[in-house]
Order: C-alpha cells, then sequence, then structure tokens
C-alpha cells in the first residue's frame, strides 16, 4: 500500500489495505476544507453550452478581486495541479531551487524536465545562482511561511537575471496577507492559485496563473480554448465575489484547528505546525501510527520521506473529532 505516499485521498487502496476497518471511512488526508462552500447549485446551461466569454471574464473579476490582484494578470485554468505540470513546457530554467520538505511535485517535474534540482529549506538564498526559485506559501505539509517582503525582494534579485520566482499559493486563502498576488504582472514572478482547498470543492478543478503576459499567452495555448468547464466557472464566481463566507469561513477553520491541536497534543503528538486546514504533526512512528489509525478507519497522510511525521486534516464535526480522539487514545 504505498498510494498514499504521493498524495492524500487514496481511499479505495486503504479500503483494499484495511478490509476489516470500520466504515464509513474519515478522511483525513487531504489538506481540503471540511466546510464546503453551500450554494453549488448551477444553471443547466453551465453545463449544456459551451462557456462564454461573460461568463469567463465574471470568474476572471471576481477571483482578481479576491486575490488582490490585476485581472490582466491573471489565467484561469482547471486546477493548479496542470499548471505544475505545464509550467516546464513555458519555461526553460536549467537550475531550480524548490522549497523542501514540500508539495513533491514540484521537485518531480521539474527533475524530469531534465533540470538540476536544489531541494532546501532556504530556497531563496540561492536566488542569485539558480534560474527559477518554486516554493508554497503558506508551506504544505509543514505551515511554514514567507513574508511578502522577502518573496519581493527575491523576485527582485531573480527577475535581473530574466530568472522566475515560482509560488504556489494553494493555500493563501487563509491568510490573504501573505499573498503576492498585488504584484501579478511583474517581471519574474508567476503565482499558483487553487480554488478546492479552502472552498472544499476540489472536484470542480479550477485555479489560475497569475504573471507576466507573455507567460499567460503561452500557457493559453497550452490549455486550449475553452480549459475550465461552465459549471467550474459559475461557482467560483459565485464564490470568490462571496466576502462574508471566506470571512467567516476563515474564523471557523482557525476554531477548528484549535480542537485539532488539543485532541492531537492530549494523545501525545506535538501539532503546533501547519495550516488552518492541517495539522503536520510528529509522532515516535508515524508508519505505525498511521496503521493504527487505519485499522479505525481513519486516515491520515504520511510521507516516504519521514518516519516522523504525519499530516492530519480537520474533522468535518464534533462526532468524526470524537471518533479521531477515540482512535488515538486506542
Amino acid at each position: 500500500m504505498n498510494d498514499d505516499l504521493r498524495h492524500g485521498g487514496a481511499l479505495d487502496a486503504m479500503r483494499e489495505a484495511f478490509p476489516a476497518a470500520p466504515t464509513p471511512w474519515l478522511d483525513l488526508s487531504t489538506g481540503i476544507n471540511p466546510f464546503t462552500y453551500p450554494d453549488t447549485a448551477t444553471r443547466s446551461s453551465s453545463a449544456t453550452d459551451l462557456p462564454g466569454r461573460a461568463l469567463i471574464s465574471r470568474c476572471s473579476q471576481a477571483m482578481a478581486a479576491a486575490f488582490g490582484a490585476p485581472q490582466r494578470g491573471l489565467l484561469l485554468a482547471p486546477g493548479s495541479e496542470l499548471l505544475i505540470r505545464l509550467l516546464p513546457t513555458i519555461l526553460a530554467p536549467r537550475s531550480v531551487a524548490v522549497l523542501s520538505p514540500s508539495y513533491g511535485d514540484h521537485a518531480q517535474l521539474w527533475r524530469a524536465a531534465g533540470c538540476r534540482v536544489i531541494e532546501d529549506a532556504d530556497p531563496l538564498a540561492f536566488a542569485e545562482d539558480v534560474d527559477a526559485v518554486v516554493l508554497c506559501n503558506p508551506n504544505n505539509p509543514d505551515g511554514r511561511c514567507f513574508s511578502a517582503g522577502d518573496l519581493h525582494a527575491a523576485r527582485s534579485a531573480l527577475a535581473k537575471r530574466g530568472a522566475w520566482l515560482i509560488v504556489d499559493e494553494a493555500y493563501a486563502d487563509l491568510d490573504p496577507a501573505l499573498s503576492v498576488a498585488q504584484a501579478a504582472g511583474e517581471a519574474g514572478l508567476l503565482i499558483l492559485r487553487s480554488f478546492g482547498k479552502f472552498y472544499g470543492l476540489a472536484g470542480v478543478r479550477l485555479g489560475a496563473l497569475l504573471g507576466p503576459s507573455s507567460a499567460l499567452e503561452a500557457m493559453s495555448e497550452r490549455l486550449g480554448a475553452w480549459p475550465v468547464s461552465g459549471v467550474a466557472l459559475e461557482l467560483g464566481a459565485r464564490a470568490y465575489a462571496d466576502l462574508g463566507w471566506q470571512r467567516d469561513t476563515r474564523a471557523r477553520l482557525a476554531k477548528s484547528r484549535e480542537r485539532l491541536t488539543a485532541i492531537l497534543t492530549e494523545n501525545g503528538l506535538d501539532a503546533g505546525r501547519g495550516t488552518n486546514l492541517f495539522a503536520y504533526a510528529r509522532a515516535a512512528d508515524a508508519n505505525e501510527l498511521w496503521q493504527r489509525l487505519g485499522k479505525e478507519g481513519v486516515y491520515v497522510r504520511r510521507f516516504s520521506w519521514s518516519t516522523t511525521h504525519v499530516r492530519i486534516g480537520l474533522p468535518p464535526d464534533r462526532a468524526a473529532e470524537e471518533r479521531l480522539a477515540r482512535a488515538l487514545r486506542r
């Protein structure tokens, strides 16, 4: 059972690996908001018609406004995962410094593209030496954050040499002050944004690339004429414009994270790191903990590169919190 080592969400594989586990499974492996954006009704035409320019523009405007970014510096996409895979086709760096530990696809895909990849806890330190610096802010899985000031300084140094700062802001909706989206369009800066995590609608497949027009045009050519479905555009336009829900959800997530931290701490785990969507917890034996929770029907994220860490997402309700606590006690 290694399907979970690359990403969370391998629930079918968990069912096969732990056939005697109680059901339904409690999936805490993905770091996706369990308090889903509620207004998901869409017009039938969004599913039956090709997306028109008005709907595309409405979603783009709402997204840019929510990010504090100029609309001209934003390109809609079917999620950020595809953008990560396509970036090596629009850029040609020879050397890339990637934050580590972090979302593993970044280093893997640049290495597959033939780049010399430096994985380091401080990738900004290489801004004078490499052709691109890649990091997540906030970082997945440990929640580490980089200040906007440090990122702007690194972008400036990289841009002077024609190099790039690539910032994956998949979790930036949790704390908009961390985002550098207001600088979208400046030389040497590319930003990846994801809809599914904060809004709890990962299956909608919506995201964006923010950057200079030349990069957006090159990516647009690869994505094609209708890369985002009408359903995704309608939901994105509505959710990104719902500032009240966003504000209330940030407060709700913070309280839920406090309860999760208390549960983990009471059961001997060091749970001080992470974000308000997940805890990055230290355990004496992460694989043993993962196995023990799997037998209880609780799925958490383990890592191939650490035997002492697991990532645990927010339980969706108090009953799920109690179930996690019982499983940990056992």
